[in-house]
């Protein structure tokens, strides 16, 4: 642990790490702009980085940019990720009555309360469940990808799971074009001889976060009012402890949510968000949705625990947390570094560098928060028409520079399109981001399992109990959505 922050703490990755947290802060603070937008258009800059600097500043972009948003949902009532939206609804009644500033320094309070309980809990937890994720064999790889997926898909599509799991679904067909991995065998190719190196996830997640995110911002025409003061930023000691019991629950809260894949930070925030006004005093509660600190610290800690959460599930078992730990997971794979249960085996030391630079991007991010409202302020208010052409050209690069393929750059064109017409029919893009990254890992673990299972009984399949019991996880998580099809379904049958 010592030797992780020793190397985290020389010149150059601190630099890293602060040039990641200032451009996240920015980045999230620009409307429009989400965490995993940011996170995916990075992963090409990273891929020219060493190993240990590209850790570095992606962890700080991830850690910057989830706080960003909370600058223009208090400031000008956008928020800039999705996640913000509660801390929006509160933050801007309080900007309106001028403690816009004030409540930016709780949000920042908050988030760095938020990402430090994260932290801890990612380091206490993720030793028991390395230990447990070591049983964890071909069978039981393929279905937990499978949950994933699944889980994914439920808690992305809300009412209407099914399409969460028909996204998921198209993002594995996607990860299975190209030459398998046992056999070698083309599929899908149609006899193109640029799939048979299958189609670039790098590609696939720029376009669906970026230039989706251009095609269906672009028409927006709304433009918005930029305040002159936002006054006192440093919130007041006694403040701050008034509402320390009630961000420690909504930390653990956001750490949990962000440990199920593809719950997201946005589940965790309203979530936090929801219990806390349940838990709330009478006079607080009258508060509520008119400008309430209480509320703020509740979801801005929430949706920063969420990144110490994300990471549990994303390093032990190689399952992202969510679709910016996705694209994580991606900039890490193209280092050659395989995140799961054998991470410790694999890579010695990694796992202790990864928490050191999250502490010292947690520490950054607060201050260089402080720093950035200023600027970020007038950043913000450039158009949408002039801001998002000019993300264009950084979707191209992204795309283009991992392989150096021009076929690359029209994968993401594609998958951009794609996007936006998910968009369109309301169907989630995070399960397909899931899909992809995790396609892998369950087509050769199946085809695996089967090798191994040929000649073996029902019964012996059934004796894996591990195995079966993610099987069972999997019967649940369709039960559960076939439930919520029917709640959401009966209300309108009885309205005819």
């Amino acid at each position: 642990m010592i030797d992780g922050f020793l190397l985290a703490l020389s010149p150059a990755l601190l630099a890293m790490t602060l040039a990641g947290v200032c451009l996240g802060i920015i980045w999230g603070a620009l409307p429009g702009l989400s965490t995993t937008m940011a996170m995916g258009l990075l992963i090409g800059l990273s891929a020219g980085m060493s190993q240990d600097v590209a850790i570095s500043f992606m962890l700080g972009v991830y850690t910057g940019s989830v706080f960003g948003g909370a600058i223009s949902a208090v400031l000008i009532n956008i928020p800039g990720t999705p996640d913000a939206v509660p801390t929006m609804i509160e933050g801007h009644q309080l900007a309106q009555k001028g403690e816009g500033g004030q409540a930016l320094g709780m949000a920042i309070a908050a988030s760095f309360i938020g990402g430090g309980i994260g932290i801890i809990l990612l380091v206490m937890f993720i030793p028991l469940i390395l230990t447990f994720a070591l049983n964890f064999k071909s069978w039981e790889m393929f279905w937990l990808a499978v949950i994933g997926i699944m889980v994914a898909g439920t808690m992305a599509a809300g009412s209407m799971p099914l399409k969460g799991w028909i996204a998921g679904w198209l993002g594995m067909l996607v990860a299975f074009v190209g030459l398998d991995s046992i056999h070698a065998v083309p599929r899908f190719t149609f006899g193109t001889f640029a799939l048979f190196d299958g189609i670039s996830y790098v590609a696939v997640l720029i376009g669906l976060f970026g230039l989706a995110e251009i095609l269906r911002t672009l028409p927006a025409k709304d433009m918005p009012t930029i305040p002159s003061k936002v006054g006192r930023v440093v919130p007041p000691m006694g403040l701050l402890a008034r509402y320390t019991p009630a961000a420690i629950r909504s930390g653990v809260l956001g750490t949990f949510i962000g440990a199920i894949p593809g719950a997201g930070a946005n589940v965790a925030s309203f979530l936090a968000y929801d219990i806390g006004r349940r838990r709330a005093k009478p006079e607080e509660k009258a508060r509520w949705g008119k400008g309430s600190y209480q509320a703020l610290v509740c979801a801005e800690t929430a949706n920063n625990a969420n990144i110490g959460g994300s990471m549990l599930p994303t390093l032990a078992l190689g399952i992202p947390g969510n679709a910016a730990a996705a694209a994580l997971l991606a900039a890490l794979t193209l280092k050659n570094v395989v995140v799961g249960p054998t991470i410790e085996i694999d890579h010695p030391g990694l796992i202790y560098f990864i928490y050191a630079a999250l502490i010292i991007a947690n520490i950054l991010m607060y201050i260089a928060a402080f720093a950035l409202i200023g600027p970020c302020v007038k950043l913000f208010s450039l158009p949408r028409g002039i801001l998002m052409p000019l993300i264009l050209p950084v979707c191209v690069i992204g795309a283009f520079a991992v392989k150096l393929s021009i076929f690359d750059v029209w994968i993401m064109f594609a998958a951009g399109i794609v996007g936006w017409l998910f968009s369109v029919f309301k169907f989630p893009v995070a399960p397909v981001v899931l899909g992809v990254i995790l396609a892998p890992l369950a087509d050769e673990n199946i085809r695996r399992s089967l090798l191994i299972f040929e000649d073996k009984t029902l019964g012996f399949v059934l004796s894996q109990w591990i195995g079966t019991f993610l099987m069972l996880a999997v019967l649940l998580v369709v039960i559960e959505g076939a439930v919520r099809v029917y709640r959401g379904a009966r209300p309108k049958a009885q309205n005819v």
